[in-house]
């Protein structure tokens, strides 16, 4: 086990490589220059110094392969992801205050979305062609259909209208006041982790329904065995191996889900850093994010395959 768990953490480092170098690249090709950008401000200091000196103080008169070397060798050797470009602040600081905000919400919706998808799945599977069966097949077919971002913003508008009620915008920190904060984060949360569950829900159904009608499982039933025993121990634990995986392969929909729900909820969480460093143009933060993010992504794909030999005890890692 520890030797699989180390060699597939060495496989990360040619991945993030890759990635960063794609990232580094690609957000240097949006449309729209910063030193532009910053001029158009009409930033008295910025039209002092020229476009020229401004792209020197920034950093960005130099080759890309020489601003990336300085960049990753910055994140590798001090742990430094650079300055913001506007506002001259630690990117590390910020990503440090905003990451515990996003992973609160997605922890937030992943409870939620797996508290849905795998009892109803189960009982669609168990229930087959029962009236609870097509209930449930149709919600998940509905929150296939709906954008979750669509959703949020019908909560944010038509209760303000009907009733003169909003979810609240003003955020507390968890560590001030966790009921206020939990108030808050518990809307968008419902709405992010309903939408990550119609997948869940209909794998869960599926595979449910395979493992129902193996032999083992027929075997079990013959020996007399209650309902709730056949389910829970003997089909439920084989169903969840693909279900596990899918949950792995949906963590970039639900770091994405997260960007959207926080803009529409006006949470602080890396999702409005990134919005507002995109449209700022400033570059050592979307790399940051991006970089933070892929590492999130690939820790998560981790855990999921590490996972198999708690849900399979025929699953050996060597």
């Amino acid at each position: 086990m520890q030797a699989y768990i180390v060699r597939r953490l060495l496989a990360l480092v040619p991945t993030l490589f890759f990635a960063s170098v794609i990232v580094f690249v690609t957000v240097r090709l949006i449309p729209g220059d910063i030193i532009d950008l910053m001029l158009s401000q009409n930033d008295i200091a910025a039209a002092k110094m020229g476009r020229e000196q401004l792209e020197k103080a920034l950093g960005l008169d130099q080759p890309m392969w020489l601003q990336y070397g300085r960049w990753i060798g910055g994140i590798l050797l001090e742990g430094n992801f650079g300055k913001s470009l506007w506002q001259s602040t630690p990117v590390a600081e910020q990503l440090m205050a905003r990451l515990p905000i996003t992973f609160e919400l997605g922890a937030m919706a992943l409870i939620v979305g797996l508290m849905v998808a795998i009892p109803i799945g189960v009982y669609s599977a168990v229930r087959q062609d029962s009236g609870g069966d097509y209930v449930a097949r149709s919600f998940s077919i509905l929150m296939l259909a709906v954008p979750s971002f669509w959703i949020g913003t019908m909560v944010m508008v038509f209760p303000s209208i009907w009733w003169g009620w909003s979810p609240p915008i003003q955020f507390v920190a968890f560590s001030k006041d966790p009921l206020a904060n939990l108030s808050q984060m518990v809307i968008p949360a419902i709405i992010l982790g309903l939408a990550l569950s119609a997948l869940t829900m209909r794998l869960t159904r599926t595979m449910m329904l395979e493992v129902l009608r193996q032999d083992y499982i027929r075997t079990a039933w013959a020996k007399g065995l209650g309902e709730k025993l056949v389910v829970a121990r003997h089909a439920l634990r084989n169903a969840l191996i693909p279900v596990v995986t899918l949950i792995g392969l949906q963590a970039p929909l639900l770091i994405g889900g997260a960007v959207i729900m926080e803009q529409i909820f006006v949470i602080p969480g890396m999702g409005l850093l990134l919005l507002d460093a995109v449209s700022q143009r400033d570059y050592p933060v979307i790399t940051g994010v991006f970089l933070i993010v892929g590492v999130a992504v690939m820790i998560i794909n981790l855990l999921v395959d590490l996972s198999y030999g708690l849900l399979d005890p025929k699953v050996r890692y060597r």
